[in-house]
């Protein structure tokens, strides 16, 4: 049986919102969520206002991740993150176009920044606190690009999705989000230590150098 629909005269499809108008919402909501936001970041209980601004960001995006932070130069900063998805790219250029400006309180970034020193950082993964300082990695260069396997005493010991979080995010602490996605192209696992590793300072050394003076503060 062949199947047949009436021909529709076609149906005007309602305006989508721009990123830049999805941005300016943002912000709109942002600015009066603040108050509350100060308040449960004050008592050190940011829960109290993770499901409010999951909203927020959804409503920009759905696929967009964010995160509240200790700042680099202010006490707190906002983290919208795409994960370098080129389709992300428009919501986080125009978020950040519409941003404040920081100021002693906040700042804002459109990807993970790097973590000042990350080796005087403990990640909570499950029951395991985790020194990075204790991280050590192999970086092998072709090129313009690195290949690196990421080891820790307790990698073993992880379940499968905190190994792979143990993997990637002591390189973004070290790194950033886009330096890491610009230089970075094969990220392994390793569950006993390899030989020849560095320290994340060397590696974060290593990999500014090879991305070249042209590109500095481009990763944050």
């Amino acid at each position: 049986m062949k199947w047949f629909r009436r021909k529709e005269e076609p149906r005007q499809e309602p305006d989508r919102p721009t990123p830049e108008m999805l941005a300016e919402r943002f912000w709109c909501g942002w600015y009066e969520a603040l108050p509350e936001v100060a308040a449960a970041l004050g008592d050190r209980e940011p829960q109290r206002v993770e499901n409010q601004l999951c909203d927020l960001v959804a409503e920009l995006h759905p696929d967009l991740h964010f995160s509240l932070e200790r700042g680099q130069r202010a006490i707190y900063a906002l983290v919208l993150s795409g994960q370098e998805d080129p389709r992300l790219r428009p919501y986080t250029d125009a978020w950040r176009a519409a941003a404040p400006a920081p100021d002693a309180i906040w700042e804002y970034h459109d990807s993970v920044p790097p973590v000042p020193d990350p080796t005087e950082v403990t990640v909570n993964l499950g029951a395991h606190r985790i020194p990075l300082a204790d991280v050590r990695v192999v970086a092998q260069v072709d090129g313009d690009v690195v290949d690196v396997a990421v080891y820790h005493p307790e990698m073993a010991a992880l379940e499968p999705a905190a190994r792979d979080a143990m993997t990637y995010l002591p390189l973004d602490a070290a790194l950033g989000e886009r330096l890491a996605a610009r230089r970075l192209r094969r990220v392994e696992t390793a569950t006993t230590e390899p030989a020849d590793t560095i320290g994340l300072l060397e590696l974060r050394t290593l990999v500014r150098d090879l991305d070249g003076p042209e590109n500095v503060g481009a990763a944050d």
